[in-house]
């Protein structure tokens, strides 16, 4: 199931991240080496993403993993 709370809980800390670190999805992706719409469907909880992912995320919004899973 996708839609776990513990996931969508991530999701929206990942949201929140990208807000407070003044970025859009397209600056995010390019910065990834990634898609826009790669960014808009783990946001969506349309996609899934491992814990590789989530330190990318991490690292570029400045953030620690702990922000994302406490």
């Amino acid at each position: 199931a996708i839609y776990t709370k513990d996931h969508n809980a991530i999701v929206e800390r990942l949201k929140k991240a990208r807000f407070e670190s003044g970025l859009g999805q397209i600056e995010v992706a390019e910065k990834l080496g990634r898609t826009q719409s790669y960014v808009s469907k783990i946001e969506s909880g349309q996609r899934r993403f491992d814990v590789l992912q989530l330190k990318e995320f991490a690292k570029l919004y400045k953030k620690s993993l702990d922000f994302f899973v406490k």
